[in-house]
């Protein structure tokens, strides 16, 4: 059984400015990562509820007999200012209101045009939006490995950047005897934040290392409907098909499993990318009792740095690393067997 060497915590930044070791090694840190989708092409329940409002609009309008102008101006009286290009557009069907003070003139706009409390309320069904959501990054500070990326998506048929978010990431890794990873194992609440998502990308990055193809399977919320593998070896994926079309902003729960050939290079790290905030990520690493490393490190990158930490076991033999509201960025652990390189 190795020994466990205890360290004083401490915490180093390395500027983004650097180009550090953590995503190029010897060994190959690797991460699970996911990002693109597959949507469907037929209008979604906001793009209905936007047209069906604008239609019984117009027609309220038409048997009135008055302008957008008019419209605007009662709004006005009433203390419900409202620009002519958003009556324009809701008219037309290229948006749909939202938002209380929206709401608050759509029910004026019911009076003012005769019509029954609601009336055009309840065509908009159920509200599709999710809050302000950050546009995606990628996580990790290698251009050839993003290109190597789009790559897969292109392969999968997948869109790069997408319009679905992980909220949250459980991710556990088992590590075996050999002190090296057997497999991973991930669970993801996803939600759509636009449109339809039949389909998500899942993938295996190993910066710096060509590895071989490892075996992704579906453990539940879909299947595997395509794989990937870049000719770099750095990158792998496949393609997780939900069991049901996902449109925002509902969520789904997946979980899928990665386990390694027998000459997949020994790995001494594991971790989680994302490119957009999520609300809560667990890297969960779980080490076999005959493998206990001596030394552990926490590597963190985010758009404003690297910053590692030493994490001593303490007589456990799991480490567990837990962020909220973290991403963009990349969660990390590493260990060894001897002193400290």
């Amino acid at each position: 059984m190795h020994r466990n060497n205890h360290v004083t915590p401490q915490l180093t930044l390395v500027p983004r400015s650097v180009r550090v070791r953590s995503y190029a090694q010897t060994k190959g840190a690797f991460f699970t990562y996911r990002r693109g989708s597959v949507m469907k092409t037929e209008k979604d329940g906001r793009e209905a509820g936007a047209e069906a409002v604008a239609g019984a609009l117009r027609d309220a309008i038409n048997a009135r007999g008055v302008t957008l102008s008019w419209l605007q101006e009662q709004l006005r009286a009433r203390g419900n200012t409202v620009s002519m290009a958003t009556l324009s557009y809701w008219r037309s069907g290229a948006r749909r209101p939202e938002g209380a003070q929206s709401l608050a003139a759509l029910a004026d706009i019911e009076d003012l045009l005769g019509l029954e409390e609601r009336a055009l309320t309840r065509l908009l069904g159920r509200s599709n939006r999710t809050g302000p959501i950050a546009s995606a990054q990628f996580p990790i500070d290698e251009i050839e490995l993003e290109r190597a990326v789009m790559d897969a998506y292109s392969a999968l048929g997948a869109t790069y950047p997408d319009t679905s978010r992980e909220l949250t990431t459980h991710s556990v890794t088992d590590v075996g005897a050999d002190g090296s990873v057997l497999g991973c194992t991930t669970r993801s609440i996803v939600q759509s934040t636009s449109g339809t998502i039949t389909a998500t990308p899942f993938l295996e990055i190993n910066p710096g290392v060509s590895t071989p193809a490892p075996m992704i399977t579906a453990v539940s919320g879909g299947r595997i409907a395509a794989w990937y593998s870049h000719p770099n070896g750095e990158v792998h994926g496949a393609l997780f098909e939900l069991e049901v079309p996902l449109t925002a902003p509902n969520t789904t729960v997946v979980e899928w499993a990665v386990a390694y050939p027998p000459d997949h290079p020994p790995t001494h790290d594991t971790g989680h990318a994302v490119d957009r905030q999520c609300r809560e990520l667990l890297v969960w690493t779980r080490f076999h009792p005959d493998a206990l490393p001596d030394w552990c490190e926490e590597h963190e990158q985010t758009p404003s740095g690297t910053v590692v930490r030493p994490i001593a076991l303490d007589g456990a033999t799991s480490v567990h690393q837990v962020r909220r509201g973290f991403g963009p960025g990349a969660l990390e652990l590493r260990w060894g067997y001897g002193p400290r390189g």
